[in-house]
């Protein structure tokens, strides 16, 4: 589905189904240069579950237009703006990496809104490799091959995928590498500086996704998270994934499916 947000077209997965605001709403933010792909396999699951899909490409990735957007601060705001433009008053909010940063970013902005909290593979803050960032500053391919890399757990730079012919980690690799220049960095960039929200301002249940092998944002990271959520007497509760990396999406898919099962349904 295609739309328009701040004068810039905006394309929205709907888990193949059709549009339907008036149904209770799920949004899924995808991660630094990636895009709504990450979660077919989730979007078309609660799709037809009979839950409204909101899972766009932000500003710049994948098949939206406008360039991507520099905080994570503004990429909230930018979502506030398309549930707007889409009819969306209440959702349960789910995000990946840099898009878990803009799902408590806009919890915390938007807590009339934010129903449920979904975060996967969190870190507050969220510090980047100076290298990386230099190397992405560049679009080089040094870039994608580092953060590809470190998304992975040893187990998932093998074969052995569930779903045959798939090797993840080149699946990863190539998403990546289809970003517009200068996309990634910006990502990068705003997570580096990302300056995590008051967890007072968090009044809605929330779940904390961990590997326990991720190396881009370590489970204690996401321990972390849960602390400070615990203090101000937040629902939460942390899952660890055994063995698995960063890339949780492609590495245990059906694992994390299940969790969100358990948090959405």
């Amino acid at each position: 589905m295609r739309t328009t947000v701040a004068g810039s077209e905006v394309f929205v997965g709907t888990g193949s189904r059709e549009f339907d605001s008036a149904l209770p709403s799920v949004v899924f933010i995808h991660g630094a240069g990636m895009d709504h792909t990450i979660w077919v396999m989730a979007a078309r699951h609660f799709g037809r579950k009979g839950l409204c899909v909101v899972a766009p490409d932000l500003p710049g990735h994948g098949r939206s237009g406008g360039r991507p957007l520099t905080s994570v601060g503004a990429m909230a705001d930018w979502l506030a703006e398309l549930l707007v433009v889409l009819g969306v008053s209440e959702a349960k909010v789910v995000g990946h990496s840099m898009g878990a940063l803009v799902a408590y970013t806009f919890c915390s902005r938007q807590p009339e809104v934010c129903r449920q909290l979904v975060l996967l593979g969190i870190s507050t803050p969220m510090p980047v490799a100076a290298a990386l960032l230099a190397a992405a500053q560049d679009d080089h391919p040094a870039a994608f091959a580092m953060a590809n890399n470190w998304s992975h757990s040893q187990r998932g730079k093998f074969g052995g995928n569930e779903t045959p012919g798939m090797w993840m980690f080149t699946a990863g690799q190539r998403l990546m590498e289809r970003t517009r220049p200068g996309v990634f960095h910006a990502d990068l960039a705003a997570c580096n500086t990302f300056d995590a929200p008051d967890a007072q301002t968090i009044g809605c249940p929330v779940m904390v996704i961990a590997g326990s092998a991720d190396q881009m944002t370590p489970a204690a990271r996401g321990r972390g998270v849960v602390a400070d959520l615990e203090q101000v007497h937040c629902h939460v509760e942390l899952m660890e994934l055994p063995g698995s990396g960063h890339a949780m999406l492609s590495e245990c898919p059906n694992a994390v499916l299940d969790l969100l099962i358990r948090a959405l349904i």
